[in-house]
Formats: C-alpha cells, sequence, structure tokens
C-alpha cells in the first residue's frame, strides 16, 4: 500500500501519505463537475471537503492513539479512512488489545458524526429554506450540504461489521476475546467481504458511485488483510532450527579489521557473529570494517563490532524473528543460540533461499 502512495510531510513526528487512489478521485472529481457545470473550482473545493472528512477522522484517531500510548511511524490516508503504521513491535501489539482496539475504532466514526451535526445545526441555525434531504445528498454543486453528508456517510460506513472499516476491528476484537487472533481476523475478513458486495449493490441501487467506491475500498482492504492472515499463519509454522544456516563464518573480536576483510573476500555473508570461544559477543557487517578501514586503518573487531542486537533461539518461529529485525533499525542477521552457545544465523540474506528449499522439502515429505 505505501509504494502506492505520496508524502505530505510530518505532523507531530509522524509521517503522513495520502494514496494514489485518492489523488485519483480528484481527477474524478474534476470531471463530474466540468460535466455539470463547467466549473472546476467546484470539483477542487469538493476534493478538499473529502480529504477534510478523512482528516477530522485520522485526528480523532491520533489524539486517541496518543492517549492509549501508542507510537506511530506513518498515517495513509485512503478515501474511507487511514492506516496506522506503527514505530515499534510494542505498540503495534498493544493496539491488537481488544480494549484498545475497540477506543480507537469507536473515536474515528464519533468524531465524522459529530462534525457532521455540527455543520448541520450551523446551516440550518444560520438560514432558513435549507433541506439537508433534498436529493443528491453529496454533490459539488451544493458544497456545504455535501460536507455534512460525506462526514455522515463516512462515519457510519466505518461502523459496517467489515475490516479494515472500525465496525470490523471491533468484531475482530470481541472475536479475538473468544478466538485468538489469527482465527478472529480470518472470520472477520470473510464478513467483510459480504458486507463490501452488499454496499456495492446498494450503491448501484440507489445509483451512487460513493457508495459503489467504497464498497470496493471495503473489498480490496478484506483481501489484503486476508492475505497478511495467510502469510503469518506459514511464517509462525516455521521454526529458526528450519532455516538457521548452520555452516558460517565468524570472526574474534581480536581480529584485526584487515584480517575480518580478507576472510569476508572468501564469504558470501555480509554479516558476522563475533564469538569468544563457543560463546556470542557481538554482530559486526562488512560495511562497518571496511568504513573503519577507510576512516581510521587498521584496528580490531572488537572496538566497531555491535553488542547490541537480537538474539532467538531454535524453537523460536519465523514470524517472531520477523518481528525482531522490525525492532532493531538496520538490522539484517539474527544469530540463534543455545545456552549462549551459537549454534546458527538467519540472515535477509539467505532467508528467501531458506524458505524456497523447506517448501521444496515439506512438499516432497508430504509427497512420499
Amino acid at each position: 500500500m505505501r509504494g502506492w502512495s505520496f508524502p505530505l510531510g510530518r505532523w507531530l513526528g509522524v509521517d503522513l501519505r495520502i494514496h494514489t487512489f485518492f489523488v485519483l478521485l480528484l481527477g474524478v472529481s474534476l470531471f463530474a463537475t466540468n460535466v455539470v457545470d463547467g466549473s472546476m473550482w467546484r470539483g477542487i473545493v469538493f476534493w478538499l471537503l473529502l480529504l477534510l472528512a478523512v482528516l477530522v477522522r485520522e485526528i480523532a484517531r491520533l489524539t486517541a492513539a496518543a492517549y492509549y500510548g501508542l507510537q506511530l511511524r506513518t498515517v495513509l490516508l485512503l478515501p474511507i479512512g487511514g492506516l496506522f503504521s506503527y514505530a515499534n513491535p510494542d505498540s503495534a501489539e498493544r493496539a491488537l488489545d481488544p480494549a484498545v482496539e475497540t477506543g480507537l475504532a469507536l473515536v474515528g466514526p464519533a468524531a465524522n458524526i459529530a462534525f457532521a451535526v455540527m455543520i448541520g445545526s450551523l446551516m440550518l441555525g444560520s438560514s432558513f429554506g435549507i433541506n439537508l434531504l433534498t436529493r443528491p445528498w453529496i454533490t459539488p454543486l451544493y458544497l456545504m450540504r455535501a460536507t455534512v453528508w460525506m462526514n455522515l456517510l463516512l462515519g457510519l460506513l466505518n461502523l459496517l461489521p467489515a475490516y479494515p472499516t472500525d465496525g470490523g476491528r471491533v468484531l475482530r476484537g470481541v472475536l479475538t476475546r473468544t478466538e485468538g487472533l489469527a482465527q478472529a481476523t480470518k472470520k472477520s475478513t470473510g464478513v467483510s467481504q459480504i458486507v463490501s458486495i452488499m454496499v456495492i449493490c446498494a450503491g448501484v441501487l440507489l445509483r451512487s458511485p460513493w457508495l459503489i467506491m467504497a464498497g470496493s475500498f471495503i473489498f480490496i482492504g478484506a483481501q489484503l488483510e486476508d492475505q497478511g492472515v495467510l502469510f503469518q499463519s506459514v511464517v509462525d509454522t516455521v521454526h529458526m532450527r528450519d532455516v538457521m544456516l548452520t555452516d558460517f563464518s565468524t570472526l574474534s573480536p581480536s581480529d584485526t579489521l584487515e584480517d575480518a576483510l580478507y576472510k569476508a573476500i572468501h564469504s558470501l555473508q555480509d554479516d558476522f557473529p563475533v564469538v569468544r570461544g563457543p560463546f556470542l559477543v557481538g554482530v559486526v557487517s562488512k560495511q562497518s570494517i571496511i568504513d573503519a578501514l577507510r576512516a581510521e586503518g587498521n584496528g580490531y573487531v572488537q572496538g566497531v563490532m555491535s553488542k547490541a542486537f537480537q538474539v532467538a533461539q531454535p524453537e523460536d518461529s519465523l514470524g517472531a524473528m520477523i518481528r525482531r529485525i522490525t525492532r532493531g533499525r538496520g538490522l539484517s542477521l539474527i544469530p540463534v543460540t543455545e545456552g549462549g552457545k551459537i549454534v546458527g544465523i538467519v540472515t535477509l540474506q539467505n532467508l528467501m533461499h531458506s524458505m524456497s528449499m523447506l517448501a521444496e522439502h515439506r512438499k516432497r515429505v508430504r509427497d512420499s
């Protein structure tokens, strides 16, 4: 999803991005307005009002996230809302807590509905003869009325039990209490696909392109989430013992950098465990060795190795390893240890190769 988006800058330390589909809606809005009355400025303002409705929702959710102590990295703006990317695995895991997920889910629709009521009340109180129920409700010809219905529709859509809407997150939170996260997500995405088709059908019957587009976004989001659940279920069945390299090179803290570089020439590894006897004491990358040699000349591995690293056990799942790599920025090697002694390594460099070989091995075992 990030690859189909554009940056909007940073707000309170959080990267804001807007999805390409949102930008394409600007073209649709300009075309529709030009057909109706030839006024392009109405199309631009109409699109900005839709962006405003999404921002009202996301500002409320950002405030709630800060209240729950969640650290965000990115907010990706979509026409039906936004997707959070968390700055660390701890925040991501805390966000899946049913109470936190429910709180984050309810504040967005509440903000949109409250904003719609406020704007509608101002319109009715400031001028007589305004009928908010006149159709079409969402049209660039009546921008203030469109603002009311955009926010109301966005709030109500996000109350539907269809992931990734807020109602879908509440449903998943409820199911998680009894069935676990993976099964709860799978069930909620199944419900989401049914609800999205119902929204699309309602859009066709009511001749509402906005409902059709909203249903389509919900359907796509449900498909993406279902793929994510499938991926998670696969990686959680693979253990570090299954994919770790057992034939690897190590360095000693007392090795000189020139000796280490010579060893690196004859190894396919980009990162090396540093051991004292059988015990792991650090990790060092090939690039760190080269940079140190260029900057300061020859020295010892002990001076450039990192002592801050994540360690896995042979029975840890691959999913746990991926979360460790996410936790450590720039980390590309996970040593696998038993009793403090290194027994293998997993690197991003070898992971895809190991996974493909493991898949082939499991297939042959099943077929035999």
